[in-house]
């Protein structure tokens, strides 16, 4: 059988891994120089390849579509994508989480191995080369590229979505998608930056507090994420924030509010008795020494100007409203939510082709026959942890199975 598997990521590679590796001839076409291109950025360059977690953590992982992924799963594990990279020689650690990386924290050893398996096997790989349409001739598959015209009994599209745009994913797969008359959920970005309208000093850019809570409410839930979050100039970053932004992109920015507490261990009583002792000590003797003592220095001056608090004031003369104030600033910081870093930047795109329209059995169209769509390109996202690399395996694996199942 021909096949023609369109995006050399993670999941486009190992859908013609195991497509060759049934004997059918495949060809991969990719429109960068090199293939697994984003994969060299992934977890910071040590691209956490899978998360060895229970089913259950797996699938609550899951933001979007958790059900669609269940067969895909069942068929292609993190278990088996641990197995598979331990068998091409790849040492694997698993750290906290359970996130799984590379013994030699080394993206390149992913994405290498992926690529040589390929070539070992006799996947005929395509550099360089822009797929601009396709269209279905009776029961062959057309696609027409800067270079060449190709036939096909099958078509994989493994894309991507539309973050991260200079590494190849600019939504190609939506527009050929919608070509065969499929559905596409409009892109947002997920995991990404979080932006507020309050000015952030230049000396905390890139400064991490770690231990704390980032709280956000909307007009039906409540989200609260306690661990690290990073300053930068437009906003929040870091673990938290990344898993927020996935949950509250498709919801009204002026719906939206959000605060930090600074004190999460501590609850009102707590944090008060602790003022009070702090208060009475007699080497505190104004707000600044009070703070200094709850606060890291960097954040301080801008904890004081956005909670309007005097730093001057005297603590053996500070009035109980002033106390509270402290108290509400420490364990509710408000901040003016403006919206979330633009798409480009973001880990993963959320949204892409709808999931009614593809048989979660076998990742192929409802609509057309022979064409299977993987990876970010469908309407899947998950929170960081190498959820969505093991999305894309698993789905991937799953068309190649099913293709494997007809010849």
């Amino acid at each position: 059988m021909k096949i023609i598997v369109i995006g050399a990521g993670p999941s486009g590679l190992l859908c013609s891994y195991k497509l060759r590796e049934q004997g059918h001839d495949v060809i991969l076409i990719d429109k960068n120089e090199k293939v697994g291109k984003k994969i060299y950025i992934t977890g910071k360059g040590r691209c956490n390849v899978t998360n060895n977690c229970t089913i259950e953590d797996f699938f609550n992982n899951i933001v979007t579509n958790n059900k669609f992924m269940f067969s895909a799963y069942s068929n292609f594990s993190s278990q088996d994508t641990i197995e598979f990279f331990e068998s091409n020689n790849v040492e694997l650690i698993t750290e906290r989480g359970n996130r799984v990386f590379p013994k030699s924290y080394q993206a390149s050893d992913i994405a290498e191995t992926l690529y040589k398996v390929n070539k070992n096997i006799g996947t005929i790989i395509k550099l360089n080369e822009i797929v601009q349409s396709m269209y279905k001739d009776n029961n062959s598959f057309v696609v027409k590229t800067n270079r060449n015209t190709y036939e096909s009994d099958k078509v994989v599209i493994a894309t991507g979505g539309k973050s991260y745009s200079h590494t190849g994913s600019t939504g190609d797969g939506y527009k050929f998608a919608k070509s065969f008359g499929h559905t596409i959920v409009d892109t947002v970005p997920g995991l990404c930056s979080i932006k507020i309208k309050e000015n952030i000093p230049t000396s905390l850019y890139k400064f991490t507090l770690k231990n704390v809570s980032l709280k956000i409410a909307t007009p039906n839930k409540k989200y609260e994420e306690f661990g690290e979050l990073t300053f930068y100039k437009e906003g929040l970053a870091g673990p938290i924030s990344l898993t927020l932004s996935s949950l509250i992109n498709r919801i009204n920015p002026e719906d939206i509010s959000i605060e930090i507490d600074f004190k999460p261990a501590l609850d009102n009583q707590k944090l008060e008795a602790r003022l009070i002792r702090e208060i009475q000590d007699k080497n505190n003797k104004n707000v600044g020494d009070l703070l200094r003592k709850l606060l890291p220095g960097d954040i301080l001056e801008w904890f004081v100007k956005v909670a309007n608090v005097n730093v001057e004031s005297q603590l053996n003369s500070l009035p109980k409203e002033e106390r509270t104030k402290i108290i509400n600033n420490l364990k509710h910081f408000k901040l003016t939510y403006e919206g979330l870093d633009d798409i480009d930047h973001a880990v993963i795109t959320s949204g892409g082709i709808s999931v009614k329209e593809i048989n979660p059995k076998t990742m192929e169209s409802k609509i057309i026959e022979g064409l299977y769509f993987i990876g970010e390109v469908i309407d899947v996202d998950a929170f960081t942890g190498g959820f969505n690399m093991q999305i894309a395996f698993s789905t991937a694996a799953l068309a190649a199975s099913s293709i494997n199942k007809l010849s």
